[in-house]
């Protein structure tokens, strides 16, 4: 018995499981189809059903490197384990996909609360990814959990930023630390440090402006940024999360890959994965960045933001 079928049961107990089953809807319906057709076509595994595989993958927009890969640690499996069908190939490519993520430091896709004082959580990114809409639902989730949670408007840049932002603390009915568009967004992040300090909170979420990684100014001013956090919460746990438009696929690994030359990420979140059926480009960008996918955005709700689960997601996209 593979791995899917012993985690099956655990999977249908997870209330968070039926989240990803309905945002990854048009994903499942895409892939899982295709691997079904494929298992239909080939009785027998032969190299013209690796190479229809491959462009499955391919299409799901997992990557080619990642694919390449994939393939041929599933050909490894097929020779030593002398596997004869396309059915019991299917339940492997599962196990696989699960063990692709324990690899690439799945593990570590909880956030790292500080043991003392409060836990930094920066969200950085390119503007339209959906960002400060996911500050609002992961603050909402945090809330939830029992944390004081504060936020910070560090996004002075962009025009109705601020106030965007400030509507969704109020649904995560958190407290927002703002200041007037155009403050230097260091200044704001240092009166949120002294607010959360204050009233004593678990977590302090910082919101940035959108940036591209060839403009210069905005991501000197992400460094100054963190050496203020630096310099006023030098012994509590700091986490950067890079935000990602799933329906972006494979351009989302590039920006993780430039992002990376600049910032020191900790995790990503990945949003607006109920709007596409590439959903398998998550396992592109777990494999090719090896960075842990923290949140996954499946959904318009407030509630639609999910801590990232391997097993809850692979269950839904097959």
């Amino acid at each position: 018995m593979g791995l899917f079928n012993k985690i099956k049961n655990v999977f249908l107990k997870d209330k968070g499981a039926a989240k990803y089953e309905e945002g990854l809807t048009k994903t499942r319906k895409e892939f899982s189809t295709e691997l079904a057709k494929l298992s239909k076509k080939y009785k027998n595994i032969d190299d013209d059903y690796f190479e229809e595989l491959e462009n499955i993958l391919i299409m799901a927009d997992i990557g080619v490197n990642t694919v390449v890969k994939f393939v041929d640690k599933l050909k490894k499996r097929v020779k030593e384990e002398n596997i004869k069908d396309s059915e019991t190939l299917k339940e492997i490519i599962i196990d696989e996909l699960l063990i692709m993520y324990v690899n690439n430091g799945v593990l570590k896709s909880k956030i790292n609360y500080s043991e003392e004082g409060p836990t930094v959580i920066l969200f950085i990114g390119v503007n339209g990814v959906g960002k400060t809409t996911s500050i609002g639902k992961i603050a909402n989730n945090l809330r939830k959990e029992g944390k004081k949670v504060i936020v910070a408007a560090a996004d002075t840049f962009r025009a109705a930023a601020v106030e965007q932002l400030e509507v969704w603390a109020n649904r995560a009915n958190v407290q927002l630390v703002k200041r007037p568009e155009g403050t230097d967004p260091a200044s704001v992040v240092f009166d949120a440090i002294k607010t959360t300090k204050q009233e004593d909170a678990d977590v302090l979420i910082i919101d940035t402006a959108g940036r591209l990684h060839n403009k210069k100014y905005l991501m000197d001013e992400l460094i100054k940024i963190n050496k203020v956090i630096d310099k006023e919460l030098p012994d509590v746990s700091k986490e950067v999360l890079m935000v990602l438009d799933a329906t972006t696929g494979q351009n989302a690994i590039l920006q993780v890959k430039a992002f990376k030359e600049a910032v020191n990420i900790n995790g990503l979140v990945l949003t607006k994965l109920d709007g596409t059926s590439k959903g398998g480009a998550v396992i592109g960008i777990v494999s090719e960045n090896n960075l842990p996918i923290k949140f996954i955005g499946v959904g318009e709700q407030l509630d639609d933001m999910q801590k990232f689960n391997s097993t809850d997601f692979v269950n839904s996209i097959i």
